[in-house]
């Protein structure tokens, strides 16, 4: 039976959610060149994806959060999935702005969350970690307990891995960068070669030497 990492991943390469060009690097915002760029946002227009990334992600709750009492997504991008994933489990969502609204009750957190309540932070992807931690920080000041996450996808990247365990946060993705980069290979859209450069990166972003090999 097929793995649900390996579907996601394949479901994301499909719609090219994921998409690598290890010959020709992306440019992050940061600067940093990158074989790889990532746009969950896709899954949202692709309905036969979307259902298989909504599903796993409710199982994923089921599963790894029995007790999840409210979803919370992350703005923007974690917003639909986690309103999609709410409703699948009959759950109640909300989610957390960026930073608070400069009108009306000046809420940074949306949706109704009681102190206490056991709470599951919903996000797409996650690189560094950053901005996710930051999230589960607004949640936890609000009183909530912050069960986790549960993303789509994760780089795996040490910096990001690093945060999240000095946060206390767990995270469960449904599938990651080394599963979508085996599966790139195999499936014809990299080279099997192209797969230690990948993981080069993934564990070296600032050190670009892979791009020559």
């Amino acid at each position: 039976m097929e793995k649900i990492s390996e579907r996601i991943a394949k479901d994301l390469l499909q719609i090219k959610a994921v998409f690598f060009r290890p010959e020709e690097p992306f440019t992050w915002a940061s600067g940093i060149k990158s074989p790889v760029y990532c746009d969950n946002r896709l899954t949202l227009t692709a309905p036969e994806v979307r259902n298989d990334v909504e599903n796993a992600l409710a199982e994923t709750i089921r599963q790894a959060y029995p007790d999840c009492e409210v979803l919370m997504g992350t703005s923007t991008a974690g917003i639909a999935h986690a309103a999609i994933t709410g409703h699948i489990l009959g759950l109640p969502m909300g989610y957390v702005r960026s930073g608070n609204k400069d009108h009306g009750r000046q809420n940074q957190i949306e949706g109704r969350l009681e102190k206490g309540q056991k709470t599951v932070v919903v996000e797409d992807l996650i690189s560094t970690g950053g901005s996710v931690i930051e999230v589960v920080n607004v949640l936890r000041e609000a009183g909530a307990e912050v069960l986790g996450i549960v993303s789509i996808f994760t780089y795996g990247m040490q910096k990001g891995l690093d945060r999240l365990a000095a946060a206390n946060v767990k995270n469960v993705s449904l599938t990651n960068f080394d599963i979508i980069a085996q599966v790139a290979a195999a499936e014809n859209y990299i080279k099997p070669e192209d797969v230690d450069r990948l993981i080069a990166f993934r564990n070296n972003p600032s050190d670009e030497s892979w791009i020559g090999r």
